[in-house]
């Protein structure tokens, strides 16, 4: 049981350690407050991208999508049905619009692009299999987060120039499109279609980016490693306490949605459905892991409430090292996979 605790803590704690970095540094004035806000900008708009564009670019194939099929279909069900609910539960619990879409994102959005993948990794064991579903499911399921964020930011913010539903449809239709993220998974997407139409010789692609113009790859993936630490930097140094009295109804409810609520829910039909050791280290990653440390950056860009934001990253991380470790010793428990 206490390999078990040190296991989920060691996943959880250096997140949490990044982000009191931020706030110390902020607090004995190192660094001038600007910093930090221009620190969500960098990661926004330039690390982040290159993330999601190695994780799509390092699939193997876009076959292997296809052979994982019924859980990839279950993911994205999943993740729509809670964003479904997240809407209902964002309508009743703020008035404010500049909130409303932080607090739905708290209900289906997880950190799976920087703890979600290593998590799912550290509880496969020997076995490779549940390893290439949880990259596959990354290539899939991120994409889909920041589509969903860029409407549920936009939606209750709205055209501030007002205008017609169509044009307020067309005004998020290119949100999406301009989106920073987005455009980074689709460069991925673009780069491996044209990577599977190249010819082979001799089982060997013709050409590659990785192998053959090295120094790009090198650069990309230098920017996108960086990605993680300077966002939860930026999250530490733009952190302030002052702000739970007045936010903690909407804090409570975020965080119950995010690490209580969804994994609970998911898991359990994930499980009714037929799901066992092969595809639940990558669920478990994908559902009980705490609100895309990019819900922050990406709520200041796009003027809704960063602070609350802020806030839910920071409650749905520390709660969620109780409720991983509760997840994984129940499935060790029912005999799901052994930790």
């Amino acid at each position: 049981m206490l390999e078990k605790l040190l296991f989920t803590c060691n996943a959880v704690f250096p997140i949490i350690s990044l982000i009191c970095v931020g706030y110390v540094l902020k607090r004995i004035r190192l660094l001038p407050q600007d910093f930090f806000k221009m620190l969500n900008k960098l990661s926004f708009r330039c690390l982040l991208p290159c993330l999601l564009f190695c994780n799509v670019y390092n699939v193997g194939d876009i076959g292997e999508i296809a052979r994982c099929a019924p859980v990839v279909l279950f993911a994205i069900l999943s993740i729509l049905a809670f964003y479904a609910v997240g809407f209902v539960v964002a309508v009743a619990s703020t008035k404010n619009d500049t909130q409303k879409g932080v607090l739905l994102q708290a209900s289906y959005r997880s950190n799976y692009a920087i703890i979600g993948i290593s998590l799912a990794m550290s509880l496969c064991g020997e076995d490779k299999t549940p390893v290439k579903i949880a990259s596959i499911l990354s290539s899939i399921t991120i994409p889909l987060f920041n589509v969903l964020a860029t409407i549920a930011l936009s939606v209750f913010v709205g055209d501030k120039k007002g205008g017609s539903k169509l044009r307020t449809a067309l005004s998020i239709a290119l949100k999406v499109c301009k989106n920073p993220l987005i455009q980074g998974v689709a460069a991925g997407i673009v780069v491996l279609a044209v990577r599977e139409a190249i010819p082979e010789s001799d089982g060997r692609k013709l050409f590659l980016i990785s192998r053959d113009i090295p120094f790009i790859y090198s650069t990309v993936k230098s920017l996108g490693s960086a990605a993680s630490t300077v966002a939860l930097i930026a999250l530490g140094g733009n952190f302030e306490f002052s702000a739970v009295s007045k936010l903690k109804k909407l804090i409570a409810t975020g965080t119950l949605m995010r690490v209580v609520v969804c994994p609970a829910v998911c898991l359990c039909a994930a499980y009714a459905a037929g799901f066992r050791s092969l595809e639940f280290p990558a669920l478990i990653a994908l559902y009980g892991t705490p609100i895309a440390v990019s819900s922050v950056p990406m709520a200041a860009e796009m003027g809704n409430d960063a602070e609350l934001a802020g806030q839910l990253v920071v409650w749905t991380t520390l709660a969620s090292a109780l409720t991983l470790f509760a997840t994984i010793f129940i499935c060790a428990q029912i005999g799901i996979f052994a930790v």
